[in-house]
């Protein structure tokens, strides 16, 4: 896919446009701001572009990079890989920890939502000489949600069932109209006043992309089969660095789960709680969200 640096750059003044080839895959992202280096990985179905609000907080403190996952935004779209390989978390981190290190970077923290939570858990396992501090937004494990399917968690996360089924049945329902699905699934309507229509209008841009939504598909796809894998040889494995998990008191996860205890033995420090908002953080909550994270950041 392009890369329209406008595109992006126009939601954060003051950040520059970032392009790393990090040998598998082109990133495609922005950098601003001063200070200790601090990653943002945003969640599906979006891009680097949920952090429009929160990024210009945080670079007065941080020198600030946030990115679009392969397969999302403006970055590139691997191929599949056996068993979904080219889009597993742990690949995803490699990417990150390669743009990182282009940037100088050798350690550095990481704030991850939603899918991007998933790079970042699995980022810290890996490589947990790079990371020195980590916050999941708004998710539980992945082989927590996997092995306590039920029919609440089957309504409210449809789409984790959906996506994973084989190509190009998911690409096809999700591409015939890809606007009415988001807006009348996972966005709810857009929450009215929460994400801009201009901001709503660039998911919609990269994810009527075909290479581009066969690659979020696949994301799903890796999540069921390949990092799960990954999780449960990794069970015994505890991140090393302190961990922020921040959730939604109005969202899914919040009603479905304990959603702190689901990552205490995951993490040899955890700390955390619900903030006033539902699933979308950092577009609902910026002010509220920016105060906990410089509090556990700093």
């Amino acid at each position: 896919m392009a890369t329209p640096t406008g595109a992006s750059l126009r939601f954060f003044p003051g950040f520059k446009p970032l392009h790393i080839d990090t040998g598998e895959v082109h990133i495609n992202g922005v950098v601003g701001g001063s200070g200790p280096p601090l990653l943002l990985l945003h969640g599906w179905p979006q891009t680097l572009l949920i952090w429009h609000r929160l990024a210009p907080l945080l670079a007065e403190h941080f020198t600030v990079v946030a990115t679009d996952l392969r397969g999302y935004g403006d970055s590139g779209n691997p191929a599949d890989g056996v068993n979904h390989e080219g889009h597993s978390k742990r690949a995803m981190a490699r990417d990150q920890v390669a743009v990182m290190k282009a940037l100088g970077y050798e350690r550095f923290a990481i704030v991850g939502h939603d899918r991007g939570g998933r790079v970042s858990h699995r980022l810290a396992l890996d490589h947990p000489e790079a990371v020195n501090r980590v916050a999941v937004l708004d998710i539980v494990p992945t082989h927590t949600v996997y092995s306590t399917v039920t029919r609440a968690l089957g309504l409210a996360y449809f789409h984790w069932f959906l996506l994973p089924q084989p190509a190009p049945m998911p690409e096809t329902l999700l591409g015939n109209n890809l606007e009415f699905f988001l807006r009348s699934g996972p966005f709810r309507g857009l929450i009215p006043g929460v994400i801009p229509e201009e901001v709503f209008a660039e998911y919609l841009r990269c994810g009527n992309d075909p290479a581009t939504l066969h690659a979020m598909c696949e994301d799903y796809r890796a999540a069921a089969t390949i990092d799960l894998e990954h999780d449960q040889a990794d069970l015994n494995r505890r991140i090393e660095c302190p961990l922020l998990v921040l959730w939604g008191a109005q969202g899914a996860m919040h009603a479905l789960y304990d959603v702190l205890a689901t990552w205490q033995p995951r993490a040899t420090q955890v700390s955390g709680k619900a903030l006033p908002c539902g699933h979308w953080m950092p577009e609902q909550c910026p002010q509220v969200l920016y105060e906990e994270l410089m509090g556990f950041l700093r």
